[in-house]
């Protein structure tokens, strides 16, 4: 208050938005982050076009082959200055948990410094060598990690695990086995897993739905009691992502004490990225009810959910049924022969004899001894064919042919529909006007009016 007793009126901007030393660590302009999108729809381009305007970003790398991955690094690399702010996703492979090692392997060979981990149920010691490799103190002292992480989380249990320092049985068994050095070990109970933690609320893939209103407050106080209780001096930032499609929406998760946002779903329908024609489109035709639960392919048998895209598709109600048949049946041939032609003819477009050979090739080559463990049990065996509708459909959607829309399989959340519905009427209606930049823009300045707004109206009362 002012000397009169009163509420000082003040208007906001976008870059007073958020928590300073996430400006600060990142080395951006605005509390936003465009979040990873797979199989690189958050593609090289859209993360260059945001790093030039002082924005995060993270390339799409789940989904993506290794080799494709380094040819995402080695653009960015190339393209932008040391310390752009960019990263690389990491999304926890819960069948393959050898192509996770992989992974870090890649990243700490380029020189990888910032990850966007996300789908995990449980930490890993990939994820744990990634974060403790370099960890050292500076010259004051204080440990620093060299490898930050950006977690995007929607389960307490699994916020718990980000929130405080690496499991030291894993440490243990990195150090043992030499995968971290010794002063990194015995610094790793001195920071956290995590540098950022983004709840997940309604957001399109991977979510369970959670509201904000109590995800985001939720995680606050996990971040604040965890510190307390391990000496942690590195305070986690907290941010919030899902249902963020207009300056209202954005505004309310500042208010409501998020340290930044993360747009996901809303970038897919921007010039930059790399998806079809054909889902831009139907992405920019949708509405906020357009949206429905589907099982996850990376993560079928246990029964995990992503959110996608039902208007113009029929993937939502396909990909349910193979979930059915999977929990009902022991194996592919327990299923009707009159369910197994629909599924091949109208969902797979090709034999499951077909499906089988080119899911055993992979698998020959990235995991021989899942490829056995499969040959000798048919329903893991048929788990396997189920998945790889998961793995078409992503690809179908990205070629996005006419004729294969009904498979498209979209991750979208309800955003989508109401960033169509602000934009209406305005030459960004189309979204080949929306750069992502440019949207990432009229969303901070208006989620920066949206506040003025709302305190200014609070004076006024009481007043």
């Amino acid at each position: 208050m002012d000397g009169s007793g009163q509420l000082p009126t003040a208007r906001f901007a976008a870059c007073d938005l958020g928590d300073r030393d996430f400006l600060a660590a990142h080395g951006v302009r605005l509390a936003y982050v465009v979040g990873a999108m797979v199989k690189g729809i958050a593609s090289e381009p859209m993360l260059e076009r945001l790093a030039r305007a002082g924005l995060l970003g993270f390339f799409g790398a789940g989904g993506c082959a290794l080799p494709r991955i380094a040819q995402a690094i080695d653009r960015l690399q190339a393209a932008l200055p040391p310390e752009a702010p960019w990263g690389i996703n990491f999304l926890h492979n819960f069948v393959l948990p050898a192509q996770e090692e992989a992974l870090v392997d890649l990243l700490l060979a380029r020189g990888v410094t910032r990850i966007e981990a996300s789908a995990f149920v449980q930490v890993t010691p990939a994820l744990v060598r990634y974060r403790l490799h370099g960890l050292a103190r500076d010259t004051a002292g204080v440990v620093r990690p060299r490898n930050r992480v950006m977690a995007k989380l929607s389960r307490p249990e699994v916020a718990r695990q980000f929130l405080a320092p690496p499991p030291a049985d894993i440490v243990a068994a990195l150090a043992s086995a030499g995968r971290v050095t010794p002063d990194e070990a015995a610094l790793s109970q001195k920071i956290p897993l995590a540098d950022d933690i983004c709840a997940e609320a309604d957001s399109g893939g991977h979510t369970d739905r959670r509201v904000a209103f109590t995800l985001v407050p939720h995680f606050c106080q996990l971040r604040d009691s965890l510190a307390a209780a391990h000496g942690l001096a590195q305070r986690v930032r907290i941010g919030a992502a899902g249902g963020l499609g207009t300056p209202e929406a954005i505004a309310a998760a500042f208010m409501l004490g998020a340290d930044f946002v993360l747009t996901g779903s809303i970038n897919q329908a921007t010039p930059e990225a790399g998806t079809s024609e054909a889902v831009k489109d139907l992405l920019a035709q949708a509405g906020i009810a357009d949206t429905d639960m589907a099982p996850a392919g990376d993560m079928f048998e246990i029964g995990a959910k992503v959110q996608v895209l039902r208007r113009g598709t029929l993937f939502p109600g396909r990909a349910q049924r193979l979930y059915e048949l999977y929990l009902r049946h022991e194996g592919l041939h327990e299923i009707p022969a009159a369910t197994l032609t629909e599924i091949e003819t109208r969902w797979f477009g090709r034999s499951v004899a077909d499906v089988w050979a080119e899911t055993a090739a992979y698998y020959a080559r990235a995991a021989p001894a899942e490829l056995a463990a499969a040959e000798a049990n048919p329903k893991k065996r048929m788990g396997m064919v189920f998945r790889w509708y998961f793995v078409h459909t992503n690809r179908l959607a990205i070629e996005g042919r006419a004729a294969d829309r009904a498979n498209f399989q979209v991750h979208c959340g309800p955003a989508m529909g109401a960033l169509n519905g602000w934009l209406a009427g305005t030459p960004l209606a189309d979204w080949r006007a929306r750069h992502v930049d440019v949207l990432a823009e009229r969303l901070m300045a208006g989620a920066a009016e949206v506040v003025s707004q709302r305190l200014a109206a609070l004076v006024a009362h009481r007043r």
